[in-house]
Order: structure tokens, then C-alpha cells, then sequence
């Protein structure tokens, strides 16, 4: 196996360095790819050491040396890859000694496009540990039960709470299939949940498979300022950044010919949902009466979703 681990940069200085190492213990990483996106602080600096101490690494920027967001950068980085399979790391998250073992046996079977683990959690600091203990506590980020590849999408589409979810820190992929199936990779267009949307579309034209689940492969580094955390704990309106989500997910599957009518309605239902979850108190209600008696399966598909509950209630 030759594995490309691509590791967007922002605003991690601290981190990387922890990040790249825990890629490099691996013979079967080829390269990783590490793509600097105009951090404030020291981050670039790091990365240029690290390209100096460890051949396998290699630093990128955007042409225009610009802020791009992680999505973008992962695109940069897949687009240099030279490995025949990609991984993903954040810059302030970590691999574990197992990460890629149950990769080693999947992928000798060709129909395996794609495998996915269990993420853990790990707390960089006391006051992160306070302060978002209650949000991820030591829980494992999983998928609940062995799945068929085919049962992915509609798992993570219909069935969110008793699917479970999988990182794409704990995701590896065909390079090969990756680049003949996806004509877009991740959207420029969300600075925040652009993996969640890559891994629904992901998981619609690949066939994903799953690798340990009941153990961590990867670790997330939780700190005071991780943007998804902020999200998390309600510091960014989570209602607002879902809405967009859910927006970019509801154009594709209307663009998408092959997705049957009943999946394209449910997912604009759940944009729909999010959409009033979103809305002012005083039209929040007005909206929820409405489509009660207009489509009530609105309503419905965002009840049985715990993000849509959260903020509604």
C-alpha cells in the first residue's frame, strides 16, 4: 500500500507537528501532504522544519497564498497525491498505532473502495476538558453496526441517530476510484461541515466498508479553539452553518439523476426542517403550523433528527 496523508494546516502550530508523526510511523504512508492555508500564528514555520527533518513530507500553499478553508486544501492536497490510496488528518488530531490495520486486509479485495473506522477524543487541556467534556465526554465517534457498502448513504441520510457516524479522520480511499466517480470533491462552498457533505456524496458512489469500530484508529484533539467545537457548543449557531449543510446536500441530490424521488424528497425535507429550526422565534412556529397541515413530513423528518430537536427546542 502506498497511502498519501493529506493534513490541512490552519492555526496549528502547536499540533502538527504531534499529527505528522503519528503518520510517519506507518511504512505504508508514501507521503504526507501537508497544505499551510495562511495561518495567523507560527503554523507555516513548523511546517517548513518538518519538510526539513522528514523526507516523506511536503508542504503546499494555495497559488494565490490566500486563506481557502479546509476544503479547498484538502482538494490542493489530493490533487499532489502520488499515493494509490488517501487519508485524512486534522492538524490538531492524531493517528493511533492501529490505523491502518484493518486497511491492509480490506483493500486486497478489489470492490473496496473505501474503509472507515472509530475516532476517540482526547482533551488538550484541563479548561478544554471542563469546557466541552459534556459535548463529547470519552465516547467513541462510530458507526453502530457492520453495514453493507449500500447501506451507508441511506444509513447516514435516514437513520442518523441509530447509524452513528464515522471521521474522515478515520476514513481511507481509493485514490483511483475517488478520482473517477467524484467529479467534485470537497465544496469551496462551506467553510464548516464540508467533510459531513464529502462523506454523504462519498458514500453514495463508493462503495465503503467498514474497518475497527469498536476501538479508536485516530484521536480528535479537543481545545479551546477548534472551530467545530465552538459549533458544538452553541458559541456559533449551529441551526445556521446546518442550513447551509443541508442546502449543498439538497442541490446535489436535485442535480443528481440517479437518486430515486423518494431520497431527493427526504433530503429536502430535512433542509426544509433545518430551515425552520433556523427561523425567529416568531416565525419558528408559524412555519411549523404551517407545514403541519401543508407537509407534515417536514416536520417529521426533522423531529426524528436529535440536531433538528436541539435547536428547535
Amino acid at each position: 500500500m502506498k497511502i498519501s496523508v493529506i493534513i490541512p494546516v490552519y492555526n496549528a502550530e502547536k499540533f502538527v507537528t504531534q499529527a505528522v508523526e503519528s503518520a510517519l510511523q506507518f511504512d505504508e504512508v508514501h507521503e504526507v501532504i501537508l497544505v499551510e492555508d495562511q495561518s495567523p500564528d507560527q503554523a507555516l514555520q513548523v511546517c517548513e522544519q518538518l519538510t526539513e527533518k522528514y523526507d516523506r513530507v511536503r508542504l503546499y500553499q494555495h497559488p494565490d497564498k490566500e486563506n481557502h478553508g479546509a476544503g479547498p486544501s484538502r482538494n490542493l492536497g489530493i490533487e499532489k497525491s502520488t499515493g494509490d490510496f488517501i487519508a485524512f488528518l486534522d492538524a490538531d488530531d492524531y493517528y493511533l498505532p492501529n490505523r491502518f490495520d484493518a486497511e491492509k486486509e480490506l483493500f486486497k479485495r478489489p470492490e473496496v473502495e473505501g474503509v472507515y473506522g472509530a475516532l476517540g477524543v482526547h482533551y488538550y487541556t484541563e479548561k478544554a476538558k471542563e469546557q466541552y467534556y459534556s459535548l463529547f465526554k470519552d465516547k467513541l465517534t462510530t458507526v453502530y453496526k457492520r453495514h453493507d457498502p449500500k447501506e451507508v448513504f441511506p444509513g447516514q441520510i435516514y437513520m442518523l441517530g441509530s447509524f452513528g457516524l464515522f471521521s474522515i479522520d478515520a476514513l481511507t480511499i481509493r485514490r483511483d476510484s475517488l478520482m473517477k466517480k467524484m467529479n467534485l470533491l470537497f465544496k469551496s462552498s462551506l467553510r464548516l461541515h464540508q467533510d459531513t457533505e464529502f462523506l454523504y456524496r462519498l458514500s453514495y458512489y463508493l462503495d465503503l466498508y467498514p474497518g475497527i469500530l469498536d476501538k479508536a484508529v485516530a484521536i480528535r484533539g479537543v481545545h479551546e479553539s477548534n472551530r467545530i467545537t465552538l459549533i458544538d457548543s452553541k458559541k456559533i449557531n449551529p441551526a445556521t452553518t446546518r442550513v447551509l449543510l443541508w442546502k449543498e446536500v439538497n442541490d446535489w441530490a436535485e442535480n443528481e439523476n440517479t437518486i430515486p424521488d423518494h431520497v431527493k424528497q427526504h433530503i429536502n425535507r430535512m433542509y426544509r426542517s433545518f430551515q425552520i429550526a433556523n427561523s425567529p422565534a416568531s416565525k419558528k412556529w408559524g412555519m411549523i403550523f404551517k407545514y403541519l397541515f401543508t407537509d407534515y413530513q417536514s416536520i417529521r423528518s426533522g423531529i426524528y433528527n436529535i440536531n433538528f430537536r436541539n435547536n428547535l427546542f
